[in-house]
This record gives structure tokens, C-alpha cells and sequence, in this order.
């Protein structure tokens, strides 16, 4: 009863969704929208808490077949069950890991500071195989075509096969790679420390590339023909997919390292000024922004008409997408830089506290929420008292009855 009236009155926040949805790699898919139709939770309900061995600070969880995948700077690699936080197996690389993983065909793929990409099966955590670059791996891989495109702060830029790790080919860069690539129509778009790239996903060959007027360590997202990514000139841009000119720019008040996420024509996204912001994605112009306590690496997620967002603030923000409105914070031990993942009603994040969090309830196939016209079916407390009471109201009525007889004998 309590979720169609919270529906109702909150607004700008749709009707929950029926279908559940994954996670299964950086920012959701291989475009990196940070768009999921799962439902998402509309209080901060603690699901579980999982503490790891050191901060969980850019790496956040992907969630594919009830686990959830995430590294930390523990260089511990885990796969928890994303209903209850028991973890199911852990690997142990050589150093930290930052980077967020990609799932699929059973194999879960992610980078470490190491240097090393590793590929791991799902169901034991044991490594296939894993492929060397010449400097740490922050970038979180991206998997299209049975294809692993992943970037290294050795300059350079892979596609490697994804069943064994064989290297395709590799784009040198101008800088390191922090960014995770998207991939969208046989395109590749990455970021470097000071060039936007466009490559040829088969060949590696160079599209174009674009040059902000400073370094960047945000992740692009493309959609509907436009790159959206952020930048250290404290701008976000949209770029022309096809050529890599410029459409437009937002000036926020400072450094936007965080990746946007884009849903319904919104771009959605953070900045060190301590704001979230929500543009048109395609004018550029404002719609509306938030003012937290701290700057804002976390990128956002957007399910259900809410975007969630984390802030070096210790908090993780619940904001109605269409108007900015909080809808409900959740207080973590310390800043919180990692991202945030929506699947199957549920957010996960992780914190600097060292722990990840699981924010919400489980959801299945059917909606959540009953409709406003149906009644919903009583639980088995309630069907037990109304057991009891139908038992006393027919004794009782027993009773009368034969308390009417015996008056008329």
C-alpha cells in the first residue's frame, strides 16, 4: 500500500518497471549510457553490506545472474550473491583493482594495476587467461563481438579476442588511457589524458580525435549519434559521432571527471563544484542541478525516473531524473568515489569505508508494486489471524444457536 501512494505524490518519478534488468559491464552496456530499465529503489533500505579488505574507490559492482562482480584496492576480486552479500569466490590479483568488470559467456573480464587483464570463470573464479600491458589498468573493459577493448596507461589501446586474450590489435595514444572504451556501431570511443579518439573497431585504425583544453578522465557515453564525456577544463562536451566536431559545451565550477549517463534525452552527470547536473542532451542547456556536500567523481545511474549518484561527501544521492528533487540520501562511512549499479531493484556501490552496499530489495519478474485498483494478497500472518477469526465467529454463532434452542425448550 505505501508504494503507489509514495508513486503518486512524488513526481517525475515513472511507474515501476516490470522487467529486471543486469548490470553486466562499466556504465551498463557497451555505449555506456548508465541507463537501466530495472526497477530501482525508491527508499535507502539496506539490503546487505559487504566489507572488503581496503577502500572500494573506483571499481563498482557488475551484476549478472544474481552476482555481483567488484574489485578492490584489498587486490582481491569477488563474486558475491547480489541477494545476500555471501561471497561465492574471491581472486587475488597483484595489486589493486580499479577497474570495473565486463561479463559475458560465462567469463568476467577486468584489468588491475598490475598491469595485467584478466579473464576469470563465473562460476569459480578461476583465471582462463590473462594478458599483459605495459603499465597499470585502471580502464574497465568492454566487450562487443566476442572482442575485449580495454585501454592501459602504457598509451596504448587493446582489442583483444575474448575467448583467449590474443591480442587483434593496439592504438598508441598520446597519454595514458584511464577511460573505459564505448563501442557503438563499429566505432570505438576513448578517452586518453588529452585526446577524445574514434577507431575503427575491427583494424584499430584511427577515425578522428578531438582535443579539449585540458585532461580528461572521464569515460565517454554515445548515444543517438553523440559523444557526450567529461574534462578537467571543467566542461562537458558533446561531440558529432561521425566526425568528432564539436556541438556543444556545458561550464560547470569545476574538474568533470565524473561519466555521464544518458536517459529520455537527459545527459546526467557530476562535478567537482559539489553539483549534479541534468542538461538537454541535445542543446546543452541546463534542466536542473543538485548542490551536495563535496565533489562528485561517481557517475550516475538512471533507473525508474531516479538518478544515483555517490559524493565525496560520504553520502549517495537519490534524485528524481525530471526535476532534481532528492528523493533520499544514504549515509556510508567515508567518501564515496566508486559508481553506482542498478539491477533487479537494487543499487550497489561501494566507499572509501572499505565496504560495498547493497541499497533496496530483490525484485523478480512482475512488478513490484500492486496495482492501485487491486487489492493485494494477504500475507500468511494476515491469513493466519483471518483463519482465527473465522474459527471464534463460528463458535460464537454455534453458540447463540444453541443458546436459542435451549431457551425454547
Amino acid at each position: 500500500m505505501f508504494l503507489p501512494a509514495l508513486l503518486a505524490d512524488t513526481p517525475g518519478i515513472e511507474a515501476q518497471q516490470s522487467a529486471t534488468d543486469g548490470w553486466s559491464m562499466f556504465h551498463h552496456d557497451s555505449a555506456h549510457t548508465g541507463y537501466s530499465t530495472s526497477t530501482g529503489p525508491l527508499t535507502n533500505q539496506t539490503l546487505w553490506k559487504f566489507k572488503t579488505g581496503n577502500s572500494v574507490e573506483y571499481s563498482s559492482p557488475s551484476v549478472v545472474n544474481g552476482v555481483a562482480y567488484v574489485g578492490s584496492q584489498d587486490r582481491t576480486f569477488y563474486a558475491l550473491n547480489a541477494a545476500t552479500g555471501d561471497k561465492i569466490w574471491s581472486f587475488e590479483a597483484d595489486n589493486s583493482i580499479k577497474s570495473i568488470a565486463a561479463v559475458a559467456n560465462d567469463i568476467v573480464y577486468v584489468g588491475a594495476l598490475d598491469n595485467n587483464v584478466y579473464a576469470l570463470d563465473t562460476k569459480t573464479g578461476h583465471q582462463i587467461w590473462k594478458f599483459e600491458t605495459g603499465n597499470q589498468v585502471y580502464s574497465s573493459p568492454n566487450i562487443v563481438d566476442e572482442m575485449v577493448y580495454i585501454g592501459s596507461n602504457d598509451h596504448y589501446v587493446y582489442a583483444l579476442k575474448a575467448e583467449d586474450g590474443s591480442k587483434i590489435w593496439s592504438f598508441q595514444t598520446s597519454n595514458f588511457v584511464w577511460s573505459s572504451p564505448a563501442v557503438v556501431n563499429g566505432v570505438v570511443y576513448v578517452t586518453s589524458w588529452d585526446y577524445v579518439y574514434a577507431l575503427d573497431a575491427s583494424t584499430g585504425n584511427k577515425i578522428w580525435s578531438f582535443k579539449p583544453k585540458d585532461s580528461m578522465y572521464s569515460s565517454p557515453a554515445v548515444v543517438n549519434g553523440i559523444v557526450y564525456f567529461g574534462s578537467n577544463d571543467y566542461n562537458l562536451y558533446a561531440l558529432d559521432a561521425e566526425s568528432g566536431a564539436k556541438i556543444w559545451n556545458f561550464t560547470t565550477n569545476g574538474y568533470v571527471t565524473s561519466s555521464p549517463a544518458v536517459a529520455e534525452g537527459i545527459v546526467y552527470f557530476g562535478s567537482d563544484d559539489h553539483n549534479v547536473y541534468a542538461l538537454n542532451a541535445e542543446t546543452g542547456q541546463k534542466v536542473w542541478s543538485y548542490k551536495t556536500g563535496d565533489a562528485i567523481d561517481s557517475y550516475a545511474a538512471v533507473a525508474n525516473g531516479i538518478v544515483y549518484i555517490g559524493s565525496k561527501d560520504d553520502y549517495i544521492y537519490a534524485l528524481d531524473s525530471k526535476t532534481g528533487e532528492k528523493i533520499w540520501t544514504y549515509k556510508t562511512g567515508a567518501d564515496v568515489e566508486s559508481f553506482t549499479s542498478v539491477a533487479n531493484g537494487v543499487v550497489y556501490i561501494g566507499s572509501n569505508d572499505y565496504y560495498i552496499y547493497a541499497i533496496g530489495a530483490i525484485s523478480n519478474q512482475q512488478p513490484t508494486s500492486p496495482s492501485p485498483t487491486s487489492s493485494p494478497s494477504p500475507t500468511v500472518p494476515e491469513f493466519s489471524w483471518l483463519v482465527i477469526l473465522l474459527f471464534l465467529a463460528s463458535t460464537l454463532a454455534v453458540a447463540l444457536f444453541l443458546k436459542g434452542r435451549q431457551a425454547k425448550i
